[in-house]
């Protein structure tokens, strides 16, 4: 399937999607402290997704052969009847050298940490995807750069998109930018269209050559997600659990993320958080 335009209806679901992914980045804050376990952080996610928003988060059970929405007696969704080899949990957290896909568990965080929180919120049949990287503490100085350089470089891609802009401009200034900083881009993994479905076309890489790529319309909606390591770029798999993606020389990874919509002047940022400044 192609590239989905969006109508003007899909859009206001979109955007009330985007909304409640950016409010349980806002709301999770509060909770991110030493001694804390990513995987507490997940069960308040997952409620507030589910009891407070009335969504589902679409990572549950994301890529297993059962993924229904089941609802409980007041309508509301509720776990899947069975995950059978699915993603495990509502959102992911990738904390220090991992760079996407982990899956939170009951190791206590420590001062210092770093890590990356996923969200994706099910609305009405639409999608909301946005990610953002939490410090326990105080980060080291290098963490911080590393984080700020990759928000940096979001945020310049972010500006970049209208009408006309083509994906090769915008994964090339990604790219540039995190190099010319002395770190790293993954290559792996890239942001995607999004919609009624997850991941939808085209794919959107963090790399590219100028004058390349998808040449954007008015009307499409996708994110972008830089992952940035402090070392190499090269990553491997933890073969155990089957998600959790890490660098491989276990340098620090770092990682943000929003749904935008190009609208027929420019952009619009559907996960926009009250924090931000567009």
């Amino acid at each position: 399937m192609g590239i989905q335009i969006k109508t003007p209806e899909e859009i206001e679901k979109m955007r009330i999607a985007g909304r409640l992914a950016a409010e349980v980045l806002e709301m999770i804050g509060g909770h991110v402290k030493k001694g804390a376990t990513t995987e507490e952080l997940d069960q308040i996610c997952h409620d507030h997704i589910v009891h407070k928003q009335g969504g589902y988060p679409a990572t549950l059970n994301y890529g297993g052969s059962v993924y229904p929405v089941t609802l409980d007696s007041d309508g509301k969704a509720t776990q899947p009847i069975a995950t059978d080899g699915g993603f495990p949990k509502s959102i992911c957290t990738s904390v220090n050298d991992v760079v996407c896909h982990g899956i939170p568990n009951k190791k206590p965080l420590r001062n210092g940490d770093i890590f990356n929180l996923d969200v994706t919120v099910i609305k009405d049949g639409y999608h909301g995807d946005t990610s953002k990287m939490f410090v326990v503490g105080e980060p080291t100085p290098q963490a911080k750069k590393l984080i700020q350089t990759t928000q940096d470089s979001l945020y310049m891609a972010i500006d970049m998109v209208k009408p006309g802009a083509r994906l090769g401009d915008i994964g090339y200034a990604i790219q540039k930018y995190a190099e010319g900083k002395g770190y790293s881009i993954v290559k792996e993994y890239c942001g995607h269209g999004i919609g009624a479905k997850f991941h939808e076309e085209p794919q959107v890489t963090h790399y590219g050559r100028p004058g390349t790529g998808v040449e954007l319309q008015e009307g499409m909606t996708f994110t972008i997600e830089p992952m940035v390591n402090f070392g190499k770029r090269h990553v491997k798999h933890n073969k155990k659990d089957g998600w959790t993606v890490l660098t491989k020389d276990r340098s620090l990874s770092a990682q943000w993320e929003h749904t935008l919509l190009v609208t027929s002047t420019g952009v619009e940022v559907l996960t926009r958080r009250e924090e931000e400044p567009f």
